[in-house]
C-alpha cells in the first residue's frame, strides 16, 4: 500500500527511529511499535490486510464536533492500553478522500492511506 503524510512533522516522526523516540519521550518501544505499524501499512496490499489484523484494532472515528476527523480512521501504535493511535484517511486512486467514505465496501479498493497524525487519543 502506497503511504503518504499529512505533514513533514508526521512523516519525520514516522520515518526515523529517532524522531520518533523524541516525540514518544524517549519510550523506544512505542517508537518501535510505530515504525513496525507503518511497515505493516507498506506490506499490506490494500487495507482489508490491514482491517483483518485484530492486534491492530483498525477502526472509524467519529468527530462530530470538528468535522476535521471524519472519514478517519485509526489503528493502535501498540496496543489498545497505550493511548497512542495512528490516524489513517483512505485515498482514491486520485488522492483524493472517499466521499462517503463507508470502509465496509470501499476495503479492496484502498491502495492509498494518508498518515494525518499519531496522536495520543487522550490530549
Amino acid at each position: 500500500m502506497k503511504i503518504v503524510y499529512a505533514d513533514a512533522k508526521t512523516e519525520e516522526c514516522c520515518e526515523s527511529m529517532r524522531k520518533a523516540e523524541k516525540f514518544f519521550g524517549g519510550n523506544r518501544a512505542l517508537a518501535l511499535s510505530l515504525h513496525a505499524r507503518i511497515n505493516a501499512l507498506r506490506n499490506a496490499v490494500t487495507v482489508r490486510d490491514i482491517i483483518a489484523q485484530p492486534s491492530f484494532r483498525f477502526h472509524k472515528l467519529n468527530d462530530s464536533r470538528k468535522k476535521k476527523l471524519n472519514g478517519c480512521f485509526a489503528i493502535d501504535v501498540k496496543t489498545r492500553r497505550e493511548p497512542w493511535r495512528l490516524i489513517l484517511r483512505p485515498l482514491d486512486p486520485d488522492m483524493k478522500p472517499f466521499v462517503p467514505c463507508n470502509i465496509d465496501e470501499i476495503p479492496a479498493s484502498v491502495r492509498i492511506v494518508r498518515i494525518e497524525e499519531v496522536s495520543n487519543h487522550y490530549e
